[in-house]
């Protein structure tokens, strides 16, 4: 189907699997793949995905701007990810053992991620920090985990952001601070008392949705963690499950000199093959092996083999870069068309995964209302979570895109007034 402006608004064979999903699905759907909430042209359901674009059970096409909330990278069937995942599934995937794509994965995490001396794989982010976090703990024999207010990272127990089914004692040993605000992070730092294993932070700040604008790290806050975690022998853990592979091919702040001692990565790693990684230095090789760590999938080497191949695409060029201009073009066409049709807009976080806010908006009303008239338009957009640029994402899609969302602005107006 070849998209035109007008607008897709029927979803019968959505709204038939919706209602078959209701009698045997918890709510029709869960987590944050559930679009209950969202603006009624939101389709549930898709049935294929080809480069940056993606088209629902009723055949209409969207450019994609979500990326599968992150994983999708390197385009959707990309054809060389796709064919070494292929090659391993042929030969066996979960066998009596792991393949020896873990091992070359291994050398390549550690080649690849400078703070990297070693490295241990999972399936999703929430298994990578939790792994990470169990690694600190057997480390350094303490309870406390520093952690940036209301920072996502992952959906268990100690950081799920729905309490629901976990305890008071589940966090108790969570100290909060915020974000880029140094005395906020010694304050959290003397109230753990000599107790902090690790601190835990992503490489800029983009918290659970909601209509929180996203903040690039400053330096000298990078720089002031780095110091706080050697000084009070705490592990520093880099959440890079959101970010990894798209900010930088190796560590996100190695560009500014500064290195974790464990990060998390997932989502981007093997462009939509479920797979996790945590990657740390050498004086903490030993506690990763001391834990008990494991699942029966983890060893399955077909993702093993995707992520070999698509990180090797990804650090064949400079891929951070293009993404981020690719990414600079979107955000400054939004930007006048917003203007134009009298919104005011705060755009935020890298241009490789930009967030839009509309000013007063606390309801999110605005930012649903222009994401609906865009999904119907074939735009993939999120109200109140970040976007994702990849490599498949062109200047062509960008100009493409501005064409409907400059009609996505003029109807929200008119319902805006």
């Amino acid at each position: 189907m070849t998209i035109t402006a007008t607008q897709q608004t029927e979803l019968p064979v959505d709204a038939a699997l919706r209602a078959r999903a209701g009698k045997v699905i918890p709510s029709g759907m869960y987590g944050h793949m559930n679009v209950t909430l969202m603006p009624a042209g939101f389709p549930q359901f898709y049935a294929e995905g080809k480069g940056n674009r993606l088209w629902d059970v009723d055949g209409n096409e969207y450019l994609d701007f979500m990326c599968s909330f992150g994983p999708m990278i390197s385009g959707y069937a990309n054809p060389v990810v796709d064919a070494a995942a292929l090659a391993q599934q042929k030969r066996g995937d979960a066998l009596g053992g792991p393949t020896a794509r873990m091992v070359e994965l291994a050398e390549l995490m550690v080649d690849t991620v400078a703070h990297a001396d070693w490295a241990m794989f999972a399936k999703n982010g929430t298994d990578a920090t939790s792994l990470a976090v169990t690694i600190a703990r057997a480390a350094t024999g303490r309870k406390k985990l520093l952690k940036g207010g209301t920072a996502y990272h992952g959906a268990n127990a100690w950081f799920n952001p729905n309490p629901l089914g976990s305890t008071p004692e589940d966090r108790a040993n969570i100290i909060d601070f915020e974000f880029n605000d140094l005395a906020s992070l010694e304050a959290a730092a003397a109230e753990a008392g000599g107790d902090a294993a690790a601190i835990i932070l992503s490489p800029f700040r983009h918290d659970a949705p909601g209509s929180t604008d996203q903040y690039i790290v400053d330096p000298a806050f990078a720089r002031g963690v780095r110091a706080l975690a050697d000084r009070i022998g705490a592990v520093l853990i880099m959440d890079e499950v959101r970010t990894g592979f798209r900010l930088h091919t190796g560590g996100a702040w190695e560009p500014l000199g500064i290195e974790p001692d464990l990060t998390a990565f997932s989502k981007a790693m093997a462009n939509g093959y479920a797979i996790s990684s945590v990657v740390g230095i050498d004086s903490l090789r030993q506690p990763a092996a001391d834990i008990f760590a494991t699942g029966s999938f983890w060893y399955a080497g077909a993702a093993m083999a995707a992520a070999i191949a698509n990180i090797g695409l990804l650090t064949a060029t400079d891929t951070p870069a293009q993404m981020n201009r690719v990414g600079q073009l979107l955000r400054d066409g939004l930007q006048s068309q917003a203007a134009a049709h009298g919104f005011t807009v705060f755009q935020s976080g890298p241009p490789a995964m930009p967030f839009l806010r509309f000013e007063d908006d606390d309801s999110l009303a605005t930012a649903a209302a222009f994401t609906d008239a865009a999904v119907r338009r074939g735009v993939l957009l999120h109200p109140a979570h970040n976007w994702f640029l990849s490599t498949a994402h062109t200047e062509a899609d960008v100009a493409w895109a501005l064409e409907r969302t400059d009609d996505a602005f003029a109807e929200t107006r008119t319902l805006f007034g």
